[in-house]
């Protein structure tokens, strides 16, 4: 009887281990102490070296997704399901999402690099006192053209894009919000325009410019530009600095009557489950070698003061991608305009995307 306790009892223990492995397996796999750390990011937009090198440093494992849209990654945020831990919102989403609770507020102690960041990218209106969010890289919204199709200087503002010459020529950007602003400011209005007059007006002046449009499209217009697939591109000055490298024919601007300055942030949201992970990563990306190193693959402008110093001089003083206080004071920063306005914007280019060409 001794023997059978016994041997009950080495089988109970037995499947008290095998349940116990079993449960680790069913654990998100990890380096190190067990633990993952899941970034929620925009494409190509992050260095794969930095993120190995975090991992070995601290023994976290990074799970890394991407998404196209600000407005997919906040639909995502709110939905649940996956708890990201770190995501990177545009300046007028952190505000959206800051109304909507999805944010966690951020221990700015364990940020300590946050003293690197020039001042002159903190206390913007979407995040005054920086309680929610860091600045991770910002740029502007311009034209990228072909010198072997267009003149150098022939293009200066918005409205010189409207020319007949340029049928069918040009790649816009698939995004509501710096289409409608383009076709804003070439009006001489607000890119946060929220009269819906002069928003049907803008809509009207971009349906005008159908016949120039080529494709809207988005990652792939660096491809298409590259390949000397089209004339012009209406892009973001990192997509524009991408292209350059990869083509000496082709140059970027700013228009005259201004554009939109963008600034893209960390956030943790509320639903994170590694926060300590988080502000972990958030300073390591921080560490002026490593910001700099991050803003020579990506092509965005670091707001890092200390890594614009290790970065080639040809790139710090380029003037298309830091401008100067002058250009700077023409740009404007989305705001978030709420729900109805913001589904306004998106039916109005949606109207100009399936009848305008």
């Amino acid at each position: 009887m001794k023997k059978i306790i016994i041997a009950i009892g080495a089988i109970l223990l037995a499947c008290l281990g095998l349940a116990f492995w079993a449960h680790q397996l069913e654990k998100p796999a990890a380096a190190g102490n067990g633990q993952n750390l899941i970034i929620y990011n925009w494409g190509d937009y992050l260095d794969p070296q930095l993120v190995k090198k975090f991992e070995k440093q601290t023994g976290y494992h990074v799970v890394y997704e991407t998404f196209d849209s600000n407005e997919a990654m906040y639909t995502k945020i709110k939905q649940g399901g996956t708890a990201y831990d770190l995501t990177i919102p545009s300046e007028y989403m952190v505000t959206k999402m800051r109304k909507a609770h999805l944010l966690d507020q951020l221990d700015k102690k364990e940020i300590p690099n946050m003293k690197y960041i020039g001042k002159s990218f903190l206390h913007k209106s979407f995040d005054q006192n920086n309680d929610y969010s860091v600045p991770y890289f910002w740029g502007t919204l311009g034209i990228v053209y072909n010198d072997k199709f267009v003149k150098k200087g022939a293009i200066k503002n918005w409205n010189d894009l409207w020319s007949k010459k340029y049928r069918n020529q040009i790649l816009l950007v698939d995004s509501a919000r710096d289409a409608m602003g383009i076709s804003l400011v070439s009006l001489g209005y607000s890119m946060n325009t929220t009269s819906s007059l002069r928003l049907r007006l803008a809509q009207t002046k971009l349906d005008s410019l159908g016949t120039n449009i080529k494709a809207i499209i988005s990652d792939e217009m660096k491809m298409y530009m590259i390949q000397n697939e089209a004339a012009i591109g209406l892009t973001w000055s990192g997509e524009a600095h991408e292209m350059m490298e990869n083509n000496p024919h082709l140059h970027y601007i700013v228009p005259e009557q201004g554009s939109n300055l963008w600034f893209d942030n960390f956030v943790i949201p509320k639903t994170a489950k590694n926060k300590k992970a988080a502000l972990q990563f958030i300073n390591f990306m921080l560490k002026p070698e490593n910001a700099a190193q991050n803003a020579e693959y990506v092509g965005y402008a670091t707001p890092n003061i200390k890594a614009q110093h290790l970065l080639p001089k040809r790139v710090r003083e380029d003037k298309q991608f830091y401008p100067d206080e002058k250009t700077l004071r023409n740009l404007q920063v989305f705001k978030d305009l709420g729900p109805k306005k913001t589904q306004e914007y998106n039916d109005l280019f949606l109207e100009f995307k399936m009848y305008a060409r």
